[in-house]
């Protein structure tokens, strides 16, 4: 028996009704190791190119790591792959809950579906056995409403569910995938690849525990975390106020984006903090399997004008600030209402609040009116015209619901020349609440990921700065990077750090950690802890240079899966929006990027990961990584 993983992949043919377990050698694991790399693996082998995003021979990807399960903190987590009905390009997302646990305790290490069933159904396994199942009773259920469905059918009350939501199978583009009715792999619209496949969702239950190569060593390092916690401000802060916590800080830097991303600081921050929700709404502090931090949100609001429920959890930061400051909306119930709605119908909170507040800007300026909302004043601050229009969107109802739900991207298109000028998107994602103005290299990061503006994909400037922190220097200079630049410069060194950064991300995107728990810097745990971590748990002798490898060889597979898709650096670029003074009060008014400097980077970003100056991995560079074989889909 492998030490971290079962050994197992199930490949799904859902045309044929087909289960296949594959038995991957001790090899591939180690090469690949789980998440996007693993994932990405199949696609290009499965998946021809040019394959529409909802085609049946469209592949999706649901994988674990070689460290999921183990019994320690930010190891349950999934990574959904499959290309994107969004943007065309790879998508890419990861959540955290149980359920990542609970599939590898069911027998597998990850599943590979492909094809359309003929009718609904739901894919069940139950101690290591895959069974497909008739699920037509379940079409148009919310979340919620189906986790309870199916527990009760299979007689499993501990039971973890996968699926997507009525949003869904309402067409919605950004619909998410969704476990524990709450934890969402939201972006790229990957809840509607799964529903174009009629599988309306995946139930696991199982007993086969993670065996661990040196438990001694591992539960060392699981007894230190409680100890590291009261010690690092941004860690205890996480585990009290969850991600809401940062709303704060963002507005005092001037990147918290406000009415649509023209402003970076909101006027009404202070109601829809994170300090506000614990001292009203929260009800508890939710986890995941085996975390001490507890840094999920569940709130309850009853006796109100917005009644929450607290099975869907709670508002996180991009949530509060997508429904909130870009909406310019600054009452709690409001947004903890539109996170609500988002889980029980499963849609991605950050491209639906921005696509609302991108309307919002349009209502504005003049560029749609009352013949286009049916009637309906959508300005800013207008809490319950923002909730109107989010039922009309995971409905695709009413006048602005079947445009809306196709993002702001495509909206803007059907609207006209002077809606573009409203959007923030990247490869026709919303940009989430980080703001590039703010945080200079992020701009960088947003353009050249492969599945659109992410804030997760790298570690952000204030983390690499002369007057940063000494452990986030300590652990940084550990892959590294040892000499801060001032802040908020975007020189060679900057780029340096956002691309090193950005395969450090693209490892804890393969290994599936959790970046709250394992990070470059202020995090739990640092890259020292993760190598020791994954040692202990596989028996292998990794190092610190053969973990970077892995994420540099997974940020590599996605770019080539773009280049055959037909990208390439024309698609590598951010909305005129960032390129013009932001306006407001605060440390970025009047602050812009520059386009000359933007250029400039991306040359430098290209260059230091072996790329052509289009933005296309070298033949050289794909050997150099042991996958070669991908080169053929670049020819």
């Amino acid at each position: 028996m492998p030490k971290g993983y079962t050994g197992n992949i199930l490949h799904v043919d859902l045309t044929q009704g087909r289960l296949d377990v594959e038995i991957p050698s001790e090899a591939f694991y180690r090469k690949y190791m789980g998440g996007s790399a693993m994932g990405m693996y199949y696609i290009h082998k499965d998946m021809p190119p040019g394959t529409d995003a909802l085609a049946p021979d469209a592949v999706l990807t649901l994988m674990l790591s070689v460290t999921t399960g183990a019994p320690i903190s930010g190891l349950s987590r999934i990574n959904a792959n499959a290309k994107s009905p969004v943007s065309g390009a790879i998508g890419d997302s990861q959540a955290g809950g149980f359920f990542p646990a609970e599939l590898k305790f069911a027998g597998f290490d990850g599943l590979v579906i492909k094809g359309k069933a003929a009718k609904p159904v739901y894919l069940a396994i139950i101690d290591g056995v895959p069974e497909l199942r008739d699920a037509q009773h379940l079409v148009g259920k919310l979340t919620g409403e189906v986790d309870a469905v199916l527990k009760a059918e299979l007689g499993e009350p501990k039971a973890e569910i996968l699926q997507h939501g009525p949003a869904a199978e309402n067409g919605v583009l950004f619909s998410s995938l969704v476990n524990m009715a709450n934890r969402n792999n939201g972006r790229t619209g990957l809840g509607l690849v799964m529903a174009s496949k009629n599988l309306r969702a995946i139930v696991v239950r199982g007993k086969q525990k993670v065996e661990v190569a040196d438990t001694q060593s591992l539960s060392s390092l699981h007894r230190i975390g409680p100890k590291l916690m009261p010690n690092n401000p941004d860690m205890d802060s996480i585990g009290q106020y969850g991600t809401a916590g940062v709303v704060m800080p963002q507005n005092m830097i001037g990147s918290l984006p406000t009415y649509n991303y023209n402003q970076g600081q909101f006027e009404d921050c202070d109601p829809i903090s994170g300090e506000v929700m614990y001292d009203t709404v929260l009800k508890e502090r939710d986890t995941c399997y085996a975390c001490i931090v507890r840094c999920k949100r569940v709130v309850e609001i009853t006796g109100d004008t917005y009644e929450v429920d607290p099975l869907y959890g709670g508002p996180e930061y991009e949530t509060l600030a997508t429904f909130g400051s870009y909406c310019g909306v600054g009452d709690l119930a409001a947004i903890s209402k539109a996170n609500e709605i988002c889980n029980k119908y499963g849609v991605d909170t950050i491209s639906c609040g921005a696509t609302i507040a991108f309307a919002m800007e349009c209502f504005e300026k003049g560029i749609i009116g009352l013949e286009e909302t049916g009637g309906l004043e959508l300005k800013f601050g207008d809490a319950s015209a923002m909730l109107d229009v989010l039922e009309q969107i995971v409905n695709t109802r009413g006048p602005l619901g079947p445009i809306l739900s196709q993002g702001s991207a495509l909206a803007a298109e059907f609207w006209g020349p002077e809606a573009k000028t409203c959007l923030i998107t990247v490869k026709k994602q919303e940009a989430p609440a980080h703001m590039p103005q703010a945080k200079k290299s992020l701009g960088l990061i947003y353009a050249v990921n492969p599945f659109g503006a992410d804030h997760q994909s790298s570690e952000h400037d204030p983390m690499y700065e002369e007057e940063t922190e000494e452990l986030y220097l300590t652990r940084l200079a550990e892959i590294d990077l040892k000499d801060p630049p001032p802040p908020g410069s975007l020189g060679p060194e900057k780029v340096r750090f956002a691309a090193y950064t950005h395969i450090f991300y693209s490892l804890l995107d393969t290994l599936e950690l959790c970046q709250f728990v394992w990070g470059p810097a202020w995090t739990l745990y640092g890259p020292s802890d993760i190598v020791n971590m994954v040692n202990a748990i596989t028996g292998w002798n990794v190092s610190l240079y053969e973990l970077m490898k892995v994420g540099e060889r997974r940020l590599n597979m996605l770019r080539v899966f773009n280049a055959r898709e037909g990208f390439s650096r024309a698609e590598d670029k951010l909305p005129e929006k960032f390129f013009k003074p932001l306006t407001g009060s605060g440390p970025t008014s009047g602050i812009a990027l520059n386009k000359k400097e933007f250029e400039d980077t991306l040359d430098l970003y290209y260059a230091l990961n072996g790329w052509t100056q289009d933005g296309i991995p070298t033949r050289a560079k794909l050997v150099e990584l042991g996958i070669e074989w991908s080169a053929e889909y670049i020819n």
